[in-house]
C-alpha cells in the first residue's frame, strides 16, 4: 500500500496526535524496519511512503483533526484535502482522544475515530481500534491462554474503576453538562457527549451480574482509573492483576469510559476472551465486515437490566470445545484485523472495492 502525506504538517512535538499508521515511519532516520516491526507490527514492505501524490493509493493528513483545530491550522488541512481532490485521491483523517471534535462533512475524507456516536455521523466516519501491545506474546503465554475450565455457570471478570455513588454520578453528569454547554454555544470545538455517568453505569451492571445466581463472577473494583497508578504502570502489581483477571475469566464486562469506546474491549479480544459489550451507540471497527455479535455478548441500551440473562443465554449455546474455538477465533480476529497492519490493509481493500 502506497501512502502520501505532506511532510511539512508533521509536528514532532505532538507525536500523540500523529496519524497512527504514520507513527512507525516518522520517528527518524535511525528507526530501522526491524524496530518498526517489533514495536508496531508493520513493515515498509506493507506500507510504502511515496513523495509523489500521484503514486499514492491513499493520502493521509499526518496530524489529528484535534491538532489542526487547537493550533489554528485548519486552513492548512483543508488546502491539502483540496489538493488530493484535484488528483482524485481519498484523504484519511482521524480524531484522537476521548472526545470527538467537530469535523466538516466531506465524503472525500475518511474519518477514523475511537469514540463518538454512530447515529450522529455520516458513513465516512469509521471506527478504529485502540492499538495495543500483545501481552500474551510478550509474556510467553501463547501456548497456554485458552480457557482451562468449563461450567454451566458463565464466569465473568472485571478489574477496574466502578463507583456506585449517586452523588458522584450526579457530579459527573453536571460536569458533562458544562462540557456540552461549551460545545453547543461554540466555546469549544468538541462534540457534545451523552449525559451518562460511566463509572456509575459499570457499578450498576456489575451489581446486576453479582446478584445473579446463574453467573459466577470475579470482580476487582478500583476507586480510580488504573488504581491511581501513573508511573511504571506496565510492571505494577495492579496491571498484573488486571491481565490475570481477564485470563482467568471466560467473559469480561466492557463498558465505555470517558470516551464512547472501551480499551478493555480490545484487551479482552487480544487475550482470547469474550467481551460482554455494552452498546452505547459507539463505533466498532469494520462493522460492515465483522459479525460482532458472533464474537461478543451484545447488550443493547434497553437490555442492560437483563445483562445476566443475556450472558447466560450466550453461554448456554457453547460447549467446552466451542468455548475454546471462540476464544481462538477472538484472538485471531484481533491478530488479523484489529492490529495496525491488518486493520489499515483491510480498510484500504474495502474502500478501493467500493
Amino acid at each position: 500500500m502506497t501512502i502520501y502525506y505532506p511532510k511539512s504538517h508533521y509536528d514532532k512535538n505532538h507525536r500523540s496526535e500523529v496519524f497512527p499508521l504514520l507513527k512507525p515511519f516518522v520517528k527518524g532516520n535511525d528507526f530501522t524496519d526491524a524496530q518498526r516491526v517489533a514495536m508496531y507490527g508493520v513493515s515498509d514492505q506493507d506500507f510504502t511512503i511515496v513523495d509523489d501524490i500521484q503514486e499514492a493509493e491513499v493520502c493521509i493528513l499526518p496530524m489529528s483533526w484535534n491538532y489542526y483545530l487547537s493550533t489554528k491550522q485548519l486552513p492548512v488541512a483543508l488546502e491539502f484535502i483540496e489538493q488530493a481532490k484535484v488528483v482524485g485521491k481519498k484523504v484519511w483523517s482521524f480524531i484522537s482522544g476521548d472526545h470527538g471534535v467537530k469535523h466538516p462533512e466531506d465524503d472525500h475524507v475518511v474519518v477514523f475515530r475511537l469514540g463518538g456516536y454512530q447515529s450522529k455521523h455520516r458513513s465516512n466516519h469509521k471506527g478504529m481500534p485502540v492499538f495495543i501491545g500483545d501481552y500474551l506474546l510478550k509474556n510467553n503465554l501463547l501456548d497456554n491462554y485458552l480457557p482451562k475450565t468449563y461450567s454451566e455457570q458463565p464466569l465473568v471478570g472485571f478489574c477496574g474503576q466502578a463507583n456506585g455513588s449517586k452523588i458522584q454520578a450526579g457530579l459527573d453528569v453536571i460536569k458533562k453538562g458544562c462540557f456540552n454547554l461549551k460545545s453547543l454555544t461554540g466555546l469549544s470545538f468538541y462534540e457534545p457527549e451523552t449525559l451518562v455517568p460511566t463509572s456509575h453505569l459499570r457499578a450498576q451492571l456489575l451489581q446486576r451480574l453479582a446478584h445473579s445466581e446463574a453467573i459466577a463472577d470475579q470482580f476487582i473494583l478500583r476507586a480510580q482509573y488504573r488504581a491511581g497508578v501513573t508511573h511504571g504502570k506496565d510492571r505494577h502489581q495492579t496491571t498484573l492483576e488486571f491481565y490475570n483477571n481477564i485470563l482467568e475469566s471466560q467473559y469480561v464486562l466492557c463498558v465505555r469510559g470517558g470516551g464512547n469506546f472501551s480499551v478493555r474491549f480490545y484487551e479482552t479480544l487480544m487475550m482470547g476472551r469474550i467481551p460482554v459489550y455494552i452498546h452505547t451507540d459507539g463505533f466498532l471497527p469494520l462493522n460492515d465486515t465483522i459479525d460482532w455479535k458472533h464474537h461478543v455478548v451484545w447488550i443493547e441500551p434497553d437490555e442492560q437490566h437483563k445483562i445476566a440473562e443475556k450472558v447466560l443465554s450466550f453461554h448456554s449455546q457453547l460447549t467446552a470445545e466451542s468455548l475454546k474455538v471462540l476464544s481462538e477465533s477472538n484472538r485471531k480476529l484481533w491478530e488479523d484485523k484489529l492490529r495496525m497492519k491488518g486493520f489499515f490493509l483491510t480498510v484500504s481493500g474495502i474502500i478501493q472495492n467500493n
